[in-house]
């Protein structure tokens, strides 16, 4: 293994395991490549490499000793910075949580360390997970490491430029409204959004309690399967977990790379670039989807247009629900119990000292959403906002349980767009919004949804879509893993115009 940072996670699993490397090795590798070229890309709020280094020589000794370790054992890892980490600084890229240490480990990084993987550091977002671009961190800005002129994407931009410049492995993002699937789309990685309750989300720090899910970032198929597997299953500490078995994931990816998709049926939704909805959808993007849906067909898929009209209101419906739940859940930054707190001086009530807090605590995105969330519940027109848009929300729903009924899984571009400049969007909050068009009825419905590359436009990465039934995450993972697999086998011939040679990745 020459070059270890431009590795699959899955073969530094099988490297480590077969004692071709230590995770000492692998560890310092990441590590010294972070501080080469994090400067530029700004993937990390937090790196703390003697730590790193430590439990990394930690997973080798008991490896030396014959101690039976999981698959994960001693690959590293980064983690977003809305995971509370036991002892790491915790701020969800919020200045009001600036230097919170946490006292304990959110489920999915307790349930990380326990599988041995090594932990990098905390990635940048925008903050508290509201945004498309990673713009509105309270921090710093993250770049996209194919063009550091734009975005990575949001709101988990740390994490899939970390990914995609080879300062980690892998990653974990979260997903509200697309927060893993549009990153992953504009930084050429695979990000899957977990069915509802299937991860735990004890000890995220919330933004939408309906909505929010950890999942795995990550540069193949497998890799995401793995990863995926690690953090999944129930957890009493969450109420919302879903009391059911960890699926098989990682199999699943493995036949899937097989590359016989005989019997599946796939529907290609119409309002979401489909047939006569070009509208908003960069022509490159669409082209690239078209050819990853005729390369389904080739391995014997069934493919036809399915309509779900509600998906149109998808967005002005999240953009109600999800501020509602926002400007509840965020009411706890009170600057009294933890984090920041401004103004207390003795002269000052509680209520001074807790605006004064949130004045300078919170960001304008924040702002935006905690006021825009605050009127939709207001007396006199929470019927007329948020009722109206749960009752879209079902109406979504149903559009899915009636497709379930003709296909298997559903495909679209992830993104409308491949990633745009820096800057470009800052100013208009209607524009960035739309990044997540083709995203959010899945978050909106619950239903596992999976991103995968699917070639270049203009040079830039695009995302192909696939969602399934709820609880049948499995069928995301043997669907991309197919396509992955037949993409694979494209490249160097004059198949698909926009497959990019692995070559050509950033890393």
């Amino acid at each position: 293994m020459t070059d270890v940072t431009n590795s699959s996670a899955a073969d530094l699993s099988t490297a480590l395991q077969a004692g071709e490397l230590s995770s000492v090795e692998v560890t310092r590798a990441y590590l010294d490549r972070i501080a080469a070229d994090d400067d530029t890309i700004g993937a990390y709020l937090h790196v703390d490499a003697d730590a790193a280094l430590k439990a990394a020589e930690d997973i080798d000794a008991a490896r030396a000793k014959g101690a039976e370790l999981g698959p994960l054992a001693g690959v590293p890892l980064a983690l977003k910075d809305v995971v509370v980490t036991e002892g790491v600084p915790t701020t969800s890229g919020s200045k009001i949580l600036e230097g919170w240490r946490p006292p304990y480990d959110a489920t999915l990084a307790a349930r990380l360390k326990a599988a041995g993987t090594v932990l990098l550091g905390k990635t940048n977002m925008d903050e508290f997970a509201m945004g498309s671009s990673t713009e509105n961190s309270a921090y710093k800005v993250t770049r996209n490491p194919w063009d550091t002129d734009r975005i990575p994407g949001g709101s988990s931009g740390g994490s899939s430029a970390a990914v995609a410049a080879g300062l980690a492995p892998w990653a974990i993002g979260t997903d509200t409204g697309g927060s893993i699937r549009q990153p992953a789309a504009v930084t050429g990685l695979v990000g899957h959004k977990p069915t509802y309750g299937s991860v735990s989300r004890y000890g995220l720090i919330a933004f939408s309690s309906s909505l929010d899910q950890a999942g795995p970032m990550t540069r193949t198929v497998l890799d995401a399967a793995l990863l995926h597997e690690a953090i999944a299953g129930h957890d009493p500490l969450d109420s919302t977990s879903i009391d059911s078995p960890v699926p098989v994931l990682a199999e699943c990816a493995r036949r899937g790379a097989e590359g016989d998709l005989s019997g599946l049926k796939v529907g290609v939704v119409t309002e979401l670039g489909g047939d006569g909805h070009s509208e908003g959808y960069d022509p490159g993007v669409l082209a690239r989807v078209a050819e990853a849906v005729a390369l389904l067909e080739s391995m014997g898929a069934e493919v036809r247009q399915v309509s779900c009209p509600a998906f149109d209101l998808a967005l002005p419906a999240y953009y109600l629900i999800a501020p509602s739940e926002a400007s509840s859940n965020l009411a706890r930054f009170d600057g009294v119990r933890f984090g920041l707190r401004v103004g207390e001086d003795g002269s000052r009530d509680l209520d001074e000292v807790m605006a004064l807090t949130r004045e300078q605590g919170f960001g304008p995105e924040v702002k935006r959403r905690i006021i825009l969330g605050t009127y939709a519940l207001s007396s006199g027109y929470y019927e007329a906002y948020y009722g109206q848009a749960q009752k879209v929300r079902t109406l979504i729903t149903r559009d899915f349980t009636t497709a379930w009924d003709e296909v298997d899984v559903l495909v679209s571009p992830t993104s409308p767009t491949v990633a745009w400049n820096i800057g470009d969007r800052v100013d208009d909050p209607v524009a960035m919004y739309a990044a997540d068009l083709c995203t959010l009825p899945a978050s909106l419905a619950g239903v596992p949804a999976i991103s995968v590359p699917c070639g270049l436009s203009d040079g830039l990465p695009v995302g192909f879509q696939i969602m399934a039934p709820a609880l049948a995450d499995d069928r995301c993972y043997r669907v991309a893993a197919a396509l992955e697999a037949a993409q694979d086998a494209a490249r160097g011939h004059v198949l698909l115009a926009g497959i990019a040679p692995k070559e050509n990745s950033p890393s």
